[in-house]
């Protein structure tokens, strides 16, 4: 494994015929949404008990007034897309990301410019009737009123991300896999490696194809580091990007 090899690194991805990247939160806390856990994180503050699946059916107001505060009006109004988010934007449009996996539910990729965002975890943007499964935007739901309700057929809402006790959708899940497979490079940033299954999809293809090149952003090491990781680079994904766009 190398070190902070700028150069090498840039001409690595500006070769690579099929780069994906593959992101955690660490990406969204310089646009000041704080990780869930660690330093500083999410869960030393509140309860995660609230976003529990068996919780939220069985307290859907309390749930949703956590939700509201935590989620929709104190992370998600005051965030931005960071340098690092236009940037993977930028080279999508130009053709040099093929696919963004991200573990984040915060809609900053696509605010970003990207595109072809693989929302692991699901979503906030919209919300998904718990009763007959119609498909709500977030700009379509006031919150007013708690908890939301549908207006087809009466059942509670629930955000269209995944909670504690919760699968994966089969069809992203599918999707990740696939998308994973083809990468000849795998741009991780930000992530602990830590949550299944989200953390398998760059092992599974560095195990089934040894050539694929990991290329890793975080300031700590993570699960992939000393394991998959070809080259790390122990900076925030801000730093990264300002840095690799400073060679020609």
């Amino acid at each position: 494994m190398q070190k902070n090899n700028y150069s090498l690194v840039k001409r690595i991805i500006n070769d690579s015929k099929y780069l994906v990247v593959f992101t955690g939160a660490g990406i969204s806390v310089e646009s000041g949404i704080p990780p869930f856990t660690g330093n500083g994180g999410l869960w030393t503050k509140y309860d995660p008990k609230f976003i529990e699946l068996s919780y939220f059916y069985s307290h859907p107001l309390d749930s949703w007034k956590e939700i509201k505060k935590i989620f929709y009006d104190y992370m998600l109004n005051k965030s931005k897309p960071n340098l690092a988010h236009l940037t993977i934007g930028k080279w999508e449009k130009e053709g040099l990301v093929k696919a963004i996996i991200t573990q984040n539910i915060d809609n900053l990729h696509q605010a970003g410019g990207g595109k072809n965002v693989i929302e692991f975890h699901g979503t906030t943007k919209t919300l998904i009737c718990t009763k007959c499964n119609h498909i709500y935007y977030d700009n379509e739901i006031t919150l007013k009123e708690l908890p939301p309700k549908c207006t087809k057929c009466g059942g509670i809402l629930k955000p269209n991300f995944v909670f504690y006790g919760e699968g994966i959708n089969q069809e992203t899940y599918h999707n990740a896999i696939q998308t994973i497979n083809h990468a000849d490079v795998i741009l991780i940033i930000g992530t602990s490696g830590q949550v299944m299954p989200a953390n398998q999809l760059p092992f599974s293809q560095k195990y089934s194809n040894p050539n694929t090149i990991i290329i890793e952003v975080n300031p700590t090491k993570s699960s992939f580091t000393d394991t998959i990781t070809d080259y790390y680079f122990d900076t925030t994904a801000v730093n990264f990007f300002k840095k690799l766009e400073l060679i020609k």
